[in-house]
């Protein structure tokens, strides 16, 4: 859990912060309670790419943004894996007009299909890694 204290005196991003625990919360309900087919018009342009150029004068912002919903999501009291990440970073980005994609892949291991879903800003991987492994199955701009 995160420490009330630390948040309230060594926090400078606090605004944030809020907004990725509360689109994290959110993201983690619809992920739970809603087909997916529905959901995935919160996902963004199917089958499209953002651009490799990276936004001029947002990498502090991406970056931090990226950093509070990495950390954030590792000590919520519910599951928020690499979908509800991606899903939130790219929430806060398309607040500010930068453009993402989200890219949902799978693997084959140990017989059984793993799901895994990673975000891209220009040529930066912001959460779950590139994807290394994984054959990527959809992408959203």
């Amino acid at each position: 859990m995160i420490d009330f204290y630390s948040f309230l005196t060594k926090n400078g991003e606090k605004g944030l912060t809020i907004k990725a625990y509360i689109y994290s919360f959110y993201y983690r309900f619809l992920v739970m309670k809603v087909p997916m087919k529905k959901l995935q018009k919160k996902f963004g342009i199917r089958g499209e790419e953002s651009t490799y150029d990276f936004p001029e004068g947002m990498g502090r912002y991406v970056r931090l943004c990226a950093f509070h919903v990495n950390r954030i999501t590792e000590h919520l009291p519910w599951d928020a894996k690499c979908f509800v990440r991606a899903l939130t970073l790219r929430k806060l980005l398309n607040e500010k007009n930068i453009s993402s994609t989200i890219y949902l892949g799978v693997m084959e291991e140990e017989g059984k299909l793993k799901a895994h879903a990673w975000l891209r800003c220009g040529s930066y991987y912001l959460t779950g890694g590139n994807g290394d492994g994984f054959a990527v199955v959809a992408k959203f701009r």
